[in-house]
């Protein structure tokens, strides 16, 4: 796709991108434009898990809470499928054009929504436009720099997820306690904005990193796979969707949500083999394990703390400052994991890693158990945050490097997607699978029972990570 920019980019040799980085005039602003944009990403989708508690509360959907993050994680996944696609065949700025809008519209949205129909709807389009921003910009990346920049590039893009980790919560619990929850969602816009002017001022840049007909080029069996591709993103996002609307709320075994949810899981058994690695089902040693562990590690995961909020405020009765507080602090577990994987000492032992960092978020979900059992002070849910966010530092950021030591260089592409795929449908069938355990238990004296059966549910899920990370090892 891109020369690496050693000539290319301006006519500059090797040696002179050599000399510079990332923040060298020739770069600073693009870099600083990629950089925002993850960061704005960021904050929206870990400000907004503190914030719904208060959303759902005003707009009387209290039973339906998870959707609002399932149906976003949903239109992420239409997103990520149809944004390679569409870079593939016309380039980066389309895309990346369309995400921005689409991101800030949807946020605008969710802002001024009068019910939550209308907020699911800006969910949906915010998630949309995020999933095609961060799989345009690695495009982008690949363009504009040059192989030698590259890694200081992707380690700023993982610093950028660091700072809206640490407080986007607790900014988001202050805003909804000392304004309004709306403010949340309207703070994302500003600074999109900001950023699409600032990448339209480095149109030609980016262009410039590959032919600019390169679409013309495109044989014609690219062009059908493109377009199976396609077909394929739209078929899960919708099977994602109608299981989604079938689970979100307590409804009889006959109904037509039951029918949709049992056609939407029927849906995802069929189109998503057709996307991931032959195996990957019934878990085959190697690459297909390395995905399902994903897959689980992200269910089990984002199932657990989509409703650590929600238990906060109305279970507990503690303030949306001590939610943001003790989900910040999850990420210092997850940090820390990342930090400890990455040590020469575990390069050949990552499968290990793998099922250890099953076992501790199992263990840290199995202890959020047990606190909201005992009616232990919700403070003891940090260290519960800790252990869980270890492991999917140790999961998590172990199964990225196993997927390129064990993919031919060829299949980058294609696992990488496959990757992308499974974090984002095991996050959108976790949190569906906990909405309708919520749905069905859900009392108007109090929850804590439902909370306890979805946790014990999800850490049996991640428990499960402790077998597939042992497969994820060359057949």
């Amino acid at each position: 796709m891109s020369t690496g920019g050693h000539v290319d980019n301006g006519g500059r040799a090797a040696g002179a991108d050599l000399a510079s980085g990332p923040f060298s005039p020739a770069y600073r602003l693009i870099t600083v434009a990629v950089v925002a944009l993850i960061t704005i990403v960021a904050f929206e989708f870990m400000a907004i898990a503190t914030a719904m508690p208060a959303a759902a509360e005003e707009l009387d959907a209290v039973s339906s809470y998870g959707l609002a993050f399932s149906v976003m994680l949903t239109g992420q996944l239409l997103g990520i499928v149809l944004a390679g696609v569409w870079s593939d065949r016309s380039g980066p700025m389309p895309g990346l054009y369309a995400g921005q809008l689409l991101f800030a519209s949807g946020a605008a949205v969710c802002g001024l929504a009068p019910s939550f129909t209308v907020l699911l709807v800006g969910r949906a389009v915010t998630g949309l436009g995020a999933g095609l921003v961060v799989v345009v910009l690695y495009v982008v990346i690949g363009r504009v720099f040059p192989a030698v920049i590259r890694p200081r590039v992707f380690a700023w893009v993982s610093a950028a997820w660091v700072l809206p980790s640490l407080v986007g919560a607790p900014l988001s619990a202050w805003l909804t306690t000392a304004f309004t929850w709306r403010l949340v969602f309207w703070i994302v816009v500003p600074p999109t904005i900001l950023t699409f002017a600032a990448i339209v001022r480095q149109r030609a840049r980016i262009e410039a990193g590959s032919p600019a007909d390169e679409s013309a080029t495109t044989t014609d069996d690219q062009r059908r796979a493109h377009r199976r591709t396609a077909v394929m993103g739209v078929l899960v996002a919708l099977a994602a969707g109608l299981v989604q609307l079938g689970a979100h709320e307590r409804v009889s075994v006959l109904s037509w949500q039951a029918l949709a949810a049992v056609a939407g899981v029927v849906g995802l058994l069929v189109v998503t083999p057709r996307l991931v690695p032959a195996g990957t089902l019934r878990m085959a040693v190697g690459i297909p394990s390395v995905i399902v562990s994903r897959f689980l590690l992200n269910a089990a995961f984002n199932g657990a703390i989509t409703f650590v909020p929600l238990m906060f405020t109305q279970e507990r009765g503690a303030n949306l400052s001590v939610a943001g507080v003790v989900l910040a602090v999850g990420s210092f577990g997850w940090s820390a994991g990342s930090w400890v994987q990455g040590r020469p000492a575990f390069g050949g032992r990552r499968a290990v890693l793998v099922s250890l960092g099953g076992l501790f978020l199992a263990v840290g979900i199995l202890l959020m158990v047990a606190i909201t059992a005992t009616g232990l002070s919700v403070w003891f849910f940090a260290p519960a945050m800790v252990l869980a966010g270890l492991g999917m530092g140790f999961g998590s950021t172990s199964l990225s490097v196993l997927l390129l030591d064990l993919a031919p260089v060829s299949d980058y592409s294609a696992a990488s997607a496959a990757l992308q795929l499974s974090d984002v449908l095991g996050s959108v069938i976790g949190i569906a699978g906990a909405s309708a355990i919520f749905a069905a238990l859900h009392t108007q004296g109090g929850d804590q029972h439902t909370y306890i059966v979805i946790w014990a549910v999800l850490s049996a899920v991640a428990g499960l990570v402790v077998v597939s990370g042992r497969r994820c090892v060359a057949p």
